[in-house]
This record gives structure tokens, sequence and C-alpha cells, in this order.
């Protein structure tokens, strides 16, 4: 027998086999050290974005003084800011207009009516809706084809020309009961959660404005009776304006009542421009606490006119672009877009309700 052969051959099996067996276990002990756990991703940074600057509302574009040179009042506001849309949360109830509104030379109450179009809700109107006189003929020519397809969901209010013929009849023959529900060109009614009142600031022509003519004892018992939390008026003269015909004291007497109510919102016109004030008294003082936002909006197509001054508390300014205002009134408070037809501004924000 060949043992010696067979030997080293077991021998260098052996061998071989104990160098298996050694590199096996330094494969496992070396995979023993390796921690098993599942890796994890370092935590990320936070997203931030800027802080919200100072002030009240967004205004967008390039508003423009009497000098031409933008208005260095406005001021994104800390409120935040309300993007127009033609949807808006259930519950909510929307209130969309403008005053100065449809002139037979200048047809630019159609490029406003279009902005309506597209956004359904109630429409108002503060005043001066048929230029010159508001005479039937040009509130059936003027007025009708572009605001008068919202005539069944408008609720207007008159101004100073649509008495040029004396006695509102074409005003009140166009509008019918919706412009004078109770008799008279002054009324209220109830949007949402909202209490909207509706008043004459022809104050010549419907015999005052003070407390003790008729429509001021109305308006004084109208908001006894509804003390909703929120409330706003709308009427043509404004007590306050950095535009032509500036302040009006006439209708110091609306403001004081609805101060002394706790009103929020006042919308006027007669002044062919856009303007915002912050909150304020009836004497013009700002009041942030109970003070009342005055917002003009004579763009519904008249012709625009500059700033020949800026009053006190004047935050926005703009003679740029006719334009409506949207309101989305809430249960507790309101968010406000002016939206131009031409684009070139615009001015939102949001604020809540005494």
């Amino acid at each position: 027998m060949r043992v010696a052969p067979l030997r080293r051959q077991v021998a260098l099996l052996s061998i071989g086999f104990v160098a298996t067996l050694i590199l096996l276990v330094g494969v496992q002990g070396l995979l023993g050290s390796v921690d098993r756990r599942p890796a994890t991703a370092a935590p990320s940074a936070p997203v931030t974005g800027p802080p919200s600057p100072a002030g009240e509302g967004q205004p967008t574009g390039t508003p423009t003084t009497s000098s031409g040179s933008p208005d260095a009042s406005i001021a994104p506001s800390v409120e935040g800011s309300a993007i127009p849309s033609a949807t808006t949360p259930s519950g909510d109830a929307v209130l969309i207009g403008a005053g100065d509104i449809a002139d037979c030379a200048r047809d630019r109450g159609r490029a406003t009516a279009a902005l309506i179009e597209a956004n359904p809700g109630t429409v108002f109107t503060a005043g001066d809706n048929a230029y010159g006189q508001g005479s039937a003929a040009q509130f059936r020519d003027c007025y009708d084809p572009g605001w008068g397809r919202f005539r069944d969901r408008t609720r207007p209010a008159p101004g100073n020309h649509d008495w040029g013929t004396g006695d509102l009849a074409g005003y009140l023959g166009y509008f019918g009961a919706a412009a004078a529900p109770n008799g008279t060109s002054w009324y209220s009614y109830d949007l949402g959660t909202w209490h909207v009142v509706m008043l004459d600031s022809t104050c010549s022509s419907v015999g005052g404005c003070d407390p003790a003519s008729e429509q001021g004892r109305w308006l004084a018992d109208d908001l006894r009776v509804n003390q909703t939390r929120c409330t706003v008026a709308i009427w043509h003269l404004p007590r306050f304006s950095s535009g032509t015909h500036g302040n009006d004291p006439s209708v110091a007497p609306f403001w004081r009542a609805l101060y002394d109510a706790g009103a929020d919102l006042v919308i006027n016109g007669h002044d062919h421009d856009y303007e915002r004030f912050a909150p304020q008294d009836p004497d013009g003082n700002l009041d942030r606490e109970r003070g009342i936002r005055q917002f003009v909006v004579g763009t519904g197509g008249a012709e625009l006119r500059d700033f020949p001054t800026t009053q006190p508390n004047s935050q926005v300014r703009a003679a740029i672009s006719t334009g409506v205002i949207r309101l989305v009134l809430q249960p507790l408070g309101y968010e406000w877009s002016f939206i131009s037809t031409s684009g070139a501004f615009s001015d939102s924000g949001k604020a809540a309700c005494h």
C-alpha cells in the first residue's frame, strides 16, 4: 500500500479543512461587527418663508398718487391676503360691486360687468348707476346692457346722478321693489350672518341725513333691532376721501350711528378711484379696536380721476383701473379683494369683525 501518499493527502485535506474553518469563523466575526439596524435619514430643516411684513392688506401693482409716483403708504398685511375666487367655503356669503358705473360715452361698465359675471354672489351698487342724470333712457341704454344682466341679484344704492331728474324715477323704475322694499330709498337686509344697510346720501333730496331726519331715525331703529356681530353699510358720498370731491361732512351722522352700533365696514363711491382707509372713528381718528374700515370704490365704469391730496389713515389709493370689490362675508370676519379690469392693480386682505 502506498500509505505515505494517502497520509499526505489526508494531512493536506485536514489542513485545508482547518483553513476553511478559520476563514469561515473570521468572516462570521466580521459580519457580526456590522450594525444591522436600518439606516435613518438625517432630520430635514423646517421649510419656512419670510415673515409677514407689517401693515394691512396686500396690494399689488403700482397705485399712483396725484403726483404719479408709487404710493408709499402701501404695506402688506400681517392679517394675510385673500385671492379673488369664484368659490367660497360653505356658509360664507359674497358681496360684490362698485359705484359710478354706466356711462354710455365710455362704455367701461361692460368690462366691470364681466368681472361680476365670473363671481356669483349678491351684487351691490354704491350710487351713480347711470350717467349723467339717471334717466329711464340712460338706465335702459347704458346700465342694462352690462350690469343689467345681474339685476335679479342686485341690491342698489342711489347716488347724486341718479337724482339728476329730480325724482329718482329712472332708478326706481328700473330696479323696482329691490331699490325701495319699504317705500324709501334706504333699506337693509341680511346676507349670511351679516347685516347690510343701504343708505341714500343725497341728503338734500330725502329730507336730511341727521339723526332727527326720517332716514336718521330709521337707521337708529334698524341698528338697534339688528344687533348682529358683523355689519356693513353702503351709500354714495364718502365721509373720508383723498379724491377730487374730498371729505363729505353731511354723512357724518351715518358714521356716528354705525360706529356707536359697532359696525365694521362702509363702502362708498362718488370719487372715481379706489381707496382703502384704516379703521377710524367718526372724526377720522385711527381706531383699530372699534373703528370702521372704509372703502371708496368709484371704479364701476366712469372716467377715473387722480388724487389731489392724501387724507389721514388712507392706506391704499389707486386711479389706474376700473374694477370691483369682492367681499367674502364670514361669521366672524371678512375678506376683501379689489379686482381690476386691466389686471394692473389689486388689493386684498382680511380682518375680524368687532
